[in-house]
C-alpha cells in the first residue's frame, strides 16, 4: 500500500514509538513557545521539566536521546537556556563523561574474567539461597570497582549462554549449530517445566544481581555517574567518598544482602525457584566442555585481566588520575596485552556507553534551563528553611522518589547543583553541604531500585534480548524489587537521618 509523504515523515519519526507517545512529543513541542509567550519563562521551564521527566519514564516506548533531545534543542531556540550555559555545564562536568566514554569501555576488554567468574558461582554453588547471596555479593563488589552497566550485562550474557545451551537440548537439537532458542514450539513436552523452572530460576538470579550492582554503586564514586559528578563539586576523592557514605552505605549493604537470603528462603515475590537437576547436568557438560576448549593464549589474556583489574582498584583508591583517564590507561593496557588491535574491535567496547553518554548532555541542557530560569530556588530555600536537623531526611526521600520516577543521574545532577549554588552564597555551612550531598548520593541510588527508569542497570536489563526469553517484564521487575525497596529505603532513611541529621 502506498503511503503520502507525510504519512511517511510521521512514520519515520521516533521509529517504531506508539502513535500517541509521538503526538504527545509533537504537542508538546507546539505547546511550549505558546506557553512562554501566554505564561512566561518559569511556568515554561516547567513545563519542560515534567516533559523531559515523561520521555525518561516512558523509556521503553521510545530511547530518551531522542525526544528528550528535541525538547532540550526548543529550549535553547526559545531562549530558555543559551548555547554558552549548556556549553559550561558540560564542559564542568568533563570528568563524568570520560568516565562513561573510557571507564565503561574498558571494563568491557575485561568481560572475559568476569564471565569466568559468574559462571563458576553458577556451576559450583548448588544452595539457591548461597548462589543468591554470592551473586549479589559479587555484583556489588565489581559494581563498586567497575561499572553496574557492564557488570549487568556480563550477567545477561552468562545467563543467555547457558539459557541457549539448555534451550537447544530441550528442543532435541543437540548437535544443530542453528537453533532459535526465542522460539518454543519445537520444545519437547517432558522438558517444558523444567525450562519454566529454568525460566524463574534465571530471573531471581538477575534481580538479586542486579539489586547487587545498586549496593555495591552508591558506595564509590566510580559505581553511578552521578556519583562522580556530586564527588567532583564536592571535592572529595575516591577513598573520601567511600568513608563519607559508609555510614549510609554499609547497612544498606547489609540489609540488602539478608532481604536476598530471606527472599530466597521464604520463596517471595517470584523468588525461591530451584535450578532443575536435569538442567544442570546439562550446564556443566557445557562448562567442562568450554574450559577443555580454553587455549594457553585464552588462558594468558584472563590473567592479564586479572593484574589489569588489581591495579584498576589500586589506581582509583591512590586517585592516580581522574577517572575517565584511568580507563583510559585501562583499555590501553588490556588491548595492548590481549592483541586487540583493531579498530572494529576497540570499537564495539563504547556501543554501550556512548548511547547514554549522549543523553547525559541532554540532562545538562535541561539542568541549563533550571539554572538560567532559577525554577528550582524557591523549593530548595524553603527546604533549606526548616530544621536543618531534617533536611538530610527530606532530600533522602525526595530524591529517592524522584529517582524512581525519572532518572537518578538526572535528578542528582538538578539537586547538587542547587546546593553548591547555596553554598557559595553562603546560605549553608560547608558540613551542612556535605551532609546533603550525601543524602542525594544514597537518595538517588537506593530508593531508585523499585522501578527499572531509576536504575540505568534494571532498564539495560529488560530492555535486553534475555528479558524477554525469561518472561521478565516491567511489571514482574517492580514485583520483583518492591521487598529490596522497601527494606532498603527504610534502612537507608534511618541511617541518614541517625548519621547526618544532628
Amino acid at each position: 500500500m502506498t503511503i503520502s509523504f507525510p504519512q511517511a515523515i510521521m512514520q519515520n519519526f521516533l521509529g517504531n514509538s506508539p502513535v500517541w507517545y509521538k503526538q504527545a512529543i509533537i504537542g508538546f513541542l507546539i505547546l511550549n513557545p505558546i506557553l512562554l509567550f501566554v505564561a512566561g519563562p518559569a511556568v515554561t521551564g516547567w513545563i519542560l521539566i515534567f516533559e523531559f521527566i515523561f520521555t525518561l519514564a516512558l523509556a521503553l516506548k521510545c530511547y530518551p536521546l531522542q525526544p528528550g533531545g528535541l525538547l532540550a534543542i526548543e529550549a535553547v531556540a526559545i531562549g530558555l537556556a543559551s548555547p554558552e550555559s549548556v556549553y559550561h555545564e558540560v564542559s564542568g562536568n568533563l570528568e563524568v563523561l570520560l568516565l562513561l566514554m573510557f571507564m565503561v569501555a574498558g571494563i568491557y576488554f575485561m568481560k572475559s574474567m568476569l564471565l569466568w567468574i559468574f559462571t563458576k558461582i553458577l556451576l559450583k554453588v548448588r544452595s539457591k539461597s548461597l548462589l543468591s547471596l554470592l551473586f549479589s555479593l559479587s555484583a556489588a563488589v565489581l559494581s563498586a570497582f567497575l561499572d553496574a552497566l557492564t557488570v549487568t550485562a556480563v550477567l545477561i550474557s552468562v545467563c543467555v549462554g547457558f539459557y541457549a545451551v539448555y534451550h537447544r537440548v530441550a528442543s532435541g537439537k543437540k548437535n544443530s549449530s542453528e537453533h532459535d532458542h526465542a522460539n518454543d514450539d519445537g520444545v519437547e513436552v517432558d522438558k517444558r517445566k523444567d525450562l519454566e523452572d529454568f525460566r524463574a530460576f534465571l530471573r531471581s538470579l538477575l534481580m538479586h544481581g542486579a539489586v547487587g550492582t545498586a549496593l555495591g554503586g552508591v558506595c564509590t564514586l566510580v559505581g553511578e555517574p552521578q556519583n562522580l559528578l556530586i564527588a567532583q563539586k564536592a571535592g572529595w576523592d575516591f577513598v573520601e567518598f567511600f568513608v563519607l557514605m559508609a555510614p549510609i552505605t554499609m547497612p544498606v549493604l547489609i540489609a540488602g544482602l539478608v532481604t536476598c537470603f530471606m527472599l530466597e528462603k521464604l520463596k517471595l515475590f517470584g523468588y525461591g525457584s530451584q535450578l532443575p537437576d536435569s538442567v544442570r547436568y546439562i550446564l556443566e557438560d557445557f562448562a567442562a566442555e568450554e574450559d577443555r576448549k580454553r587455549s594457553t593464549r585464552d588462558k594468558a589474556q584472563l590473567a592479564v585481566q586479572v593484574v589489569v583489574a588489581v591495579f584498576l582498584v589500586v589506581a582509583l583508591a591512590m586517585h592516580l588520575a581522574a577517572v575517565g583517564l584511568i580507563g583510559l590507561v585501562i583499555i590501553v593496557f588490556l588491548t595492548a596485552f590481549n592483541g586487540i588491535v583493531e579498530e572494529h574491535q576497540i570499537g564495539k567496547a563504547f556501543e554501550e556507553a556512548l548511547p547514554f553518554t549522549a543523553l547525559l548532555v541532554v540532562f545538562f541542557a535541561v539542568v541549563s534551563v533550571i539554572h538560567e530560569q532559577h525554577l528550582f530556588q524557591p523549593i530548595i530555600a524553603a527546604v533549606l528553611a526548616m530544621d536543618e536537623a531534617s533536611q538530610p531526611g527530606l532530600f533522602f526521600v525526595a530524591n529517592g522518589v524522584l529517582s524512581a520516577i525519572s532518572d537518578n543521574v538526572f535528578v542528582a545532577t538538578v539537586y547538587i547543583n542547587e546546593v553548591v549554588d547555596a553554598l557559595n552564597a553562603g546560605t549553608i555551612t560547608r558540613e551542612h553541604f556535605d551532609a546533603l550531598a550525601i543524602a542525594i548520593n544514597t537518595g538517588t541510588n537506593i530508593p531508585s531500585v523499585a522501578t527499572p527508569n531509576g536504575q540505568a542497570a534494571f532498564l539495560f536489563l529488560l530492555t535486553s534480548a534475555l528479558a524477554p526469553l525469561i518472561r521478565l517484564s516491567y511489571g514482574r521487575m517492580v514485583i520483583m524489587a518492591f521487598p529490596y525497596t522497601i527494606v532498603m529505603s527504610l534502612v537507608g532513611y534511618v541511617c541518614v537521618n541517625l548519621a547526618l541529621g544532628g
